[in-house]
């Protein structure tokens, strides 16, 4: 029984964390990284083609955005999740999807002018509507069991719509230890959904740590703050511009501003606009308000039994064409335009900047996490210019901050949910948080409440039924490349990911019959006759 952490190690994103146990290959969480990359991620041990489950946490990208490669390198195992993840899923990897081939796309347009080698998306459409088709629904609290010595339970963990912490119930033999997978954590008193569930006990915790070293403060009347932002910019004559991740942090967005509008806080200027400008954010806002009973926290429901849609208001418009999105900005109008993505890394949140981050009358308003490296960070720590789309753009307008709204438990909150384990841990594994938060919020742990704390890196390997380390791998630091390199091998590793496949699929042929393997060889070396250079 082992485990072995390969994404989200030292690093914020691309959670993944491989557990072999009762003969099973098992992952927990598949996710893309996003921003600032600091140390190579070591291999899973196995091909993906003998992963048996994962086990997902919750459906932002940084968690889930690699199962449409997992499942082009082979995988064709389940995927566990709660069933408001898997409908979140099924609009964020179809889009993540389009944006790799929309992406690949426009580079080949402009390489192919100056003789590059044409670039291969991650991944396809084609590919994240296969890996759909493996999702099995779970409801929280109940208990799976996923095989014979493998069981499961999906607890709410208040971060995201149908977000979870997940418990693993292993059993080899006559022993049985449990593993608790926190996901991301939520921040308590969130519009719409509900806090954070505490669990009582476990062997080992795996525990996120964003804001391990951060503490949100006293939380801000957010609606106080909001329309002070919104007024001032008003009477200005500009723009407000969101910067929101599509899921969760719009619909939170929306749920302020009904408010503000229902009030009549914002003076001189009735009726105003708001912009919701990404067809991902308004699918997921469609499929917020699908999952009401057992999603939504009691003032939210209130909400809902006087007849009132908690995010839904006179004056919401939504942009899901491209010329939708396209006419916003030439409307003189002030209005709030809200678009993906939250951290200005890709998407029409960077059209908008580019129309409006000039404007000295307008405001950018960050109201999420900014990771290092990532247009967002460099924006909120004072950049004068930025370039967007080959082009330097003056930074005018006002940069504000919604201090405080975060999807994310803060280092108290975090220690709140460690410290709810009545039964206290073997040890807690911490991830999820930049290179020196994992550190910084372990030895808390181990400090504050005795827990054996520790923060490993890609790569390191746990035998889970003697608690030791069996592999602890000296970190390794990415080297800056040059874009065209990391284009180059990203290609050369989807070739190799296609090669161990073959010998996968080779071996699952064993025992067949002696036409087909004959047939089998042949069309190899012909392919091999073919590629030989």
């Amino acid at each position: 029984m082992k485990l072995v952490f390969s994404g989200a190690a030292h690093e914020v994103t691309g959670s993944k964390h491989y557990l072999e146990a009762a003969g099973k290959h098992i992952l927990i969480d598949c996710g893309m990284e996003q921003g600032k990359d600091l140390f190579e991620n070591q291999d899973i041990p196995v091909p993906a083609a003998d992963v048996d489950y994962v086990f997902l946490t919750h459906a932002h990208i940084d968690h889930s955005g690699l199962l449409p490669l997992l499942y082009g390198q082979g995988f064709k195992g389940s995927i566990y999740t709660t069933e408001a993840t898997q409908q979140l899923c099924q609009i964020m990897l179809l889009d993540s999807a389009h944006i790799q081939e929309f992406e690949a796309e426009w580079r080949n347009r402009k390489g192919k002018r100056a003789g590059r080698e044409p670039v291969v998306p991650l991944y396809t459409t084609e590919e994240a509507a296969g890996v759909l088709q493996h999702f099995v629904s779970c409801r929280y609290k109940e208990k799976i069991q996923v095989c014979e010595g493998i069981e499961i339970r999906f607890i709410d963990a208040g971060h995201l719509l149908g977000s979870a912490s997940i418990e693993v119930w292993a059993t080899e033999g006559d022993v049985t230890k449990k593993l608790v997978f926190s996901g991301d954590i939520g921040n308590t008193n969130q519009p719409i959904i509900k806090d954070p569930h505490y669990i009582q006990d476990a062997d080992y915790v795996i525990m996120e740590s964003t804001y391990g070293d951060r503490s949100h403060g006293e939380r801000p009347d957010y609606i106080k703050e909001l329309t002070a932002i919104i007024q001032r910019t008003f009477d200005r004559g500009g723009n407000v511009v969101i910067p929101s991740f599509a899921v969760g942090r719009t619909q939170e967005m929306l749920y302020f501003i009904r408010q503000i509008k229902e009030e009549g806080l914002v003076k001189n200027h009735d009726n105003f606009e708001v912009y919701v400008d990404s067809p991902l954010a308004v699918e997921a806002t469609n499929i917020f308000n699908r999952n009401v009973p057992g999603y939504y926290d009691e003032d939210a429901m209130a909400l809902i039994e006087r007849g009132i849609n908690p995010i839904s208001f006179d004056g919401l418009k939504t942009a899901v064409s491209s010329d939708d999105s396209i006419a916003i900005n030439f409307s003189a109008t002030p209005k709030v335009i809200i678009s993906a993505s939250g951290m200005c890394d890709a998407g029409r949140i960077r059209h908008h900047l580019k129309h409006n981050l000039w404007r000295p009358e307008c405001t950018i308003l960050f109201v999420g996490y900014q990771s290092v490296g990532t247009l967002g960070r460099n924006l909120v720590e004072g950049a004068s210019e930025v370039k967007l789309f080959g082009e330097t753009i003056d930074v005018k307008a006002e940069i504000a901050v919604l201090a405080g709204i975060s999807g994310h438990a803060d280092c108290e909150g975090l220690m709140n949910w460690i410290s709810a384990f009545e039964k206290r841990p073997d040890r807690v594994f911490v991830v999820h948080g930049e290179d020196t938060v994992t550190d910084i919020f372990a030895k808390r742990i181990h400090d504050e409440l005795g827990i054996d704390a520790v923060a490993p890196y890609s790569g390191a390997e746990y035998d889970l039924l003697t608690n030791e380390c069996v592999r602890e791998p000296e970190p390794v630091r990415i080297a800056p490349k040059k874009a065209a390199d990391r284009r180059a091998a990203s290609v050369f590793e989807r070739l190799l990911n296609a090669g161990r496949r073959l010998m996968q699929v080779i071996k699952h042929n064993e025992g067949g019959t002696n036409k087909d393997l004959t047939k089998f060889a042949n069309e190899i070396n012909s392919l091999c006759d073919k590629w030989d250079r």
